[in-house]
């Protein structure tokens, strides 16, 4: 079978989180920022949505950049260049709402980090003075730093133990900012759902316009399964056709957080059952 969607570059950026090019020039013709695209590693494997990082229409090659923690991201980041993905869907949802804000902020967290990029970028270009908000656990998990200070006017780093730039959250590093008497025209935030909300109860009180990049259940990325529902104000929205980007101070995060659970059994079962597979496989050979 003809491999449509071939890996030409793999790099580890850190621990269980990787960086993948993709051949697929379709995709990198239309592809736009705001955008994801939707992976079947092969024949027996799920659905799985990833954010489109970076794309080159004239190379016909995407990025994206993932951590492994269900089989299914397991299996891709266990291919190597030159192997193949049997499907890759996209580009879908709807692009970010790009324009000249005036001051903006983008704040992103863990492998939310890889949307912060494009974000940035686009914003940028549009005119707008950039200040970009990086956040972690460790600093061992921070991902694009040198990428982010290049396009940034300014980055600030947070993690959570201290062990690079500030001791604690990203929504703490906004605060302050804010507090010590920064305007911001526009907020962007993507990362863990607490992380989203958080940011999103900083910018209330200012009413500064903040957008979010939800990352809810999502399996065909067409509106037909629904398994992507979230509330907007008050509404049943589909991430996938609807976003994935809403307004933040609508957004139902509470919802959101108890349907992301929903499968977290399940998912450790799989993993647990899979990882035994490739254990004997490996003992037998």
């Amino acid at each position: 079978m003809k491999c449509r969607f071939k890996i030409v570059a793999k790099e580890r950026l850190a621990p269980g989180i990787k960086r993948m090019v993709i051949s697929a020039p379709l995709i990198a013709q239309k592809a736009k920022v705001g955008q994801f695209v939707i992976f079947r590693v092969d024949e027996f494997g799920e659905r799985f949505p990833l954010t489109l990082v970076d794309w080159d229409a004239k190379e016909g090659t995407f990025t994206v950049i993932f951590q492994e923690v269900g089989v299914s991201t397991k299996k891709l980041g266990s291919l190597e260049v030159g192997e193949c993905i049997i499907d890759v869907f996209g580009p879908l949802g709807n692009p970010s709402e790009i324009k000249n804000y005036g001051d903006a902020a983008v704040v992103g967290g863990g492998v939310g980090t890889a949307l912060m990029y494009p974000q940035v970028k686009a914003l940028k270009k549009a005119g707008n003075r950039v200040v970009s908000i990086l956040g972690a656990r460790t600093s061992e998990l921070l991902l694009l730093e040198k990428e982010l200070a290049e396009i940034s006017d300014e980055l600030y780093i947070s993690t959570d133990d201290g062990s690079k730039g500030y001791k604690g959250f990203t929504s703490d590093v906004l605060k302050n900012l804010l507090e010590q008497g920064r305007r911001f025209d526009y907020v962007f935030a993507v990362g863990p759902v607490p992380m989203m909300r958080a940011i999103a109860e900083v910018t209330r009180p200012y009413g500064i316009k903040t957008v979010v990049s939800l990352n809810p259940i999502m399996i065909d990325g067409t509106g037909m399964c629904g398994t992507c529902r979230v509330t907007v104000g008050g509404e049943t929205k589909f991430a996938c056709v609807d976003g994935p980007e809403f307004d933040a101070h609508e957004v139902d995060f509470k919802e959101l957080m108890n349907r992301l659970r929903t499968y977290v059994e399940d998912e450790k079962r799989a993993l647990c059952a899979y990882e035994k597979r490739v254990r004997r496989m490996k003992e037998d050979v």
